[in-house]
């Protein structure tokens, strides 16, 4: 079996960014941001959160991104990790519902993630990470933009 740099799940790409990508996942990062969270963190903090600043982001870490497009390679989402943990994995508000979260885990999974963070009050993401075999290790408080937040920490489960 050839084994090439992208993963196709249900006419959805994963593959490794080109800079040219950096733009448009900088503005999907900002929507998905601001979806996901605006019931987690003030207004005034997803204020400044801007695609530029995602942008600057990726710029230094395209090793560490992954892209979903389409067929027509319009980007849906993304994933960026640091060794085995998963930093970021945002899908487009516009997308969700397409699998493209499910193909992004996937390729991260297989690019070796084993643990993942998020805001203990997504449950929207607890339950997706949960039903792909992440289980909580700890909850925990943390700083995050000046406010003590909770959080909890997923592994994958071994089988």
């Amino acid at each position: 079996m050839i084994k090439d740099d992208a993963t196709t799940t249900k006419a959805v790409t994963v593959r490794p960014p080109v800079p040219a990508d950096v733009p448009a996942l900088a503005e999907v990062a900002w929507r998905s941001t601001r979806t996901a969270f605006e019931h987690i963190l003030p207004a005034a903090i997803l204020d400044r959160k801007r695609p530029e600043d995602f942008a600057r982001r990726f710029a230094a870490r395209m090793d560490d991104l992954r892209i979903a497009v389409d067929s027509r390679g319009a980007p849906l989402g993304f994933s960026l990790m640091t060794g085995s943990h998963l930093d970021m994995l945002f899908v487009d508000p516009a997308a969700q519902g397409r699998s493209v979260g499910t193909a992004l885990l996937a390729d991260a999974v297989a690019r070796g993630c084993r643990t993942l963070e998020c805001f203990a009050h997504n449950r929207l993401a607890r339950g997706f990470y949960e039903s792909h075999g992440f289980r909580l290790c700890r909850s925990y408080r943390r700083l995050y933009e000046g406010l003590d937040l909770p959080f909890a920490l997923y592994a994958l489960a071994e089988e």
